[in-house]
């Protein structure tokens, strides 16, 4: 059993935000259904290459632990299909855009009167109400737009996005947590609640130590490369042989890290024994600590820093990372059949209750793969119905041929 377990969520979403809330949904024991339109599907089933057998890897990365039922929204019927699972379901999430919802029939207060207990969460990218709230938001613009960007880089360099979907995916953890609190609210009083997510806001969030300088001073951060605007020294150093992380957060390990470089000089240099003096210093701390490890390789710095209880750190790649020790023999890569992808690999979700993992997951759906099974079971249709539905084009669905060899390429 997992916390989740019993708890039915009606999937309107696609791309990134929404899709990582409702896998992390999956991960924690939801049934997650997953509403396509039937023709294309999720947009994200065509951001490729790479492609595994009919699947993006984009995809394939943010859709386990999900069934697809693929239905036509733009008919009325369809729409009429949500509102009947909507009935039986938990929580209902949408990424539309502001109003879409309202046009369909299908917002809160309208489903709330066939079912007092349902949870909706809307994600959009500006937020629902705001001179901005038509906008279109997507990753890269939100990154710029909540200040990341402009604190994000080299100093005299272009302003910089962050290397992953990181306001999509703390925009899908926001929306996760918020659902939960929902439940949990729900439980004790027995009734439902709208959760609006903007990814402005939840990207504005991050910005906490940055915004508390903008706040105390009136003037804004400026980038700093891989340097932190408070600490120092905690930044990116080059070894003889390539790059490390040293992150000297506090005096006591100002005074290890003396040793470690065999500089007790520095250690002994009164004006650099505080951390903020170290920080107003910096222009002339940072040289001196940087020609020293400069002239040994990473190892070398990795092997003392280790033992000095330093924190330091390796620049890893992505390659490094999936194959990374510490995450396998902690089960945080698994592995799934996919019929048409073969094995499916992803790095999973960093829950773990009483020490333990959960082994058993759900590949990412194919389109319309579960349409059938889903229909039948919460709508109690017919096969006939269904076959009817289907050559209307009101839904799509999906045999899948087990006695195929799955394609790896």
């Amino acid at each position: 059993m997992r916390p989740l377990n019993g708890i039915r969520v009606l999937d309107l979403t696609r791309v990134v935000s929404g899709p990582f809330c409702t896998m992390l949904l999956g991960d924690l024991g939801a049934e997650v259904i997953k509403i396509e339109e039937p023709v294309n599907g999720d947009d994200s089933r065509a951001f490729g290459p790479p492609f595994s057998g009919s699947e993006s890897a984009y995809f394939l990365s943010v859709n386990r632990n999900k069934r697809s039922c693929a239905i036509n929204l733009k008919t009325a019927d369809g729409v009429e299909l949500i509102r009947q699972m909507a009935q039986k379901a938990d929580v209902i999430i949408d990424n539309f855009r502001p109003g879409t919802m309202d046009r369909l029939g299908l917002n809160y207060n309208t489903l709330r009167t066939r079912n007092a207990k349902l949870i909706s969460c809307s994600i959009t990218g500006f937020g629902r109400t705001g001179v901005d709230a038509q906008r279109p938001g997507y990753d890269l613009i939100i990154q710029g737009e909540s200040g990341i960007m402009d604190i994000t880089g080299d100093p005299d360099g272009l302003p910089t996005k962050v290397g992953t979907s990181i306001a999509d995916l703390v925009t899908g953890q926001y929306a996760a947590q918020a659902i939960m609190a929902a439940l949990i609210e729900r439980a004790n009083t027995a009734k439902g609640h709208h959760v609006d997510i903007s990814m402005l806001d939840c990207m504005a969030s991050l910005l906490t130590f940055n915004a508390g300088i903008y706040f105390s001073t009136g003037e804004s951060p400026r980038r700093k490369g891989n340097a932190h605007p408070t600490i120092a020294p905690y930044e990116t150093f080059r070894a003889s042989d390539g790059w490390l992380n040293i992150g000297v957060a506090n005096d006591k390990f100002w005074l290890l890290f003396c040793g470690v470089i065999e500089r007790p000089d520095l250690a002994t240099e009164p004006r650099y024994a505080k951390a903020n003096d170290r920080v107003a210093l910096r222009a002339e701390l940072i040289p001196i600590v940087a020609r020293e490890i400069a002239e040994k390789p990473r190892q070398h710095w990795i092997g003392r820093l280790r033992d000095a209880g330093v924190p330091y750190g390796d620049i890893r790649s992505i390659k490094e990372v999936c194959e990374a020790e510490q995450l396998t023999t902690r089960d945080m890569v698994i592995e799934m059949p996919h019929p048409t992808a073969g094995t499916v690999k992803n790095i999973l979700s960093p829950f773990r209750f009483d020490g333990e993992t959960n082994s058993s997951h759900m590949p990412p759906p194919m389109l319309g793969q579960h349409t059938s099974d889903i229909l039948r079971e919460n709508l109690g249709i017919s096969e006939t119905q269904i076959v009817e539905l289907s050559n209307r084009g009101i839904i799509k669905t999906l045999t899948i041929d087990t006695t195929k060899k799955a394609n790896h390429g």
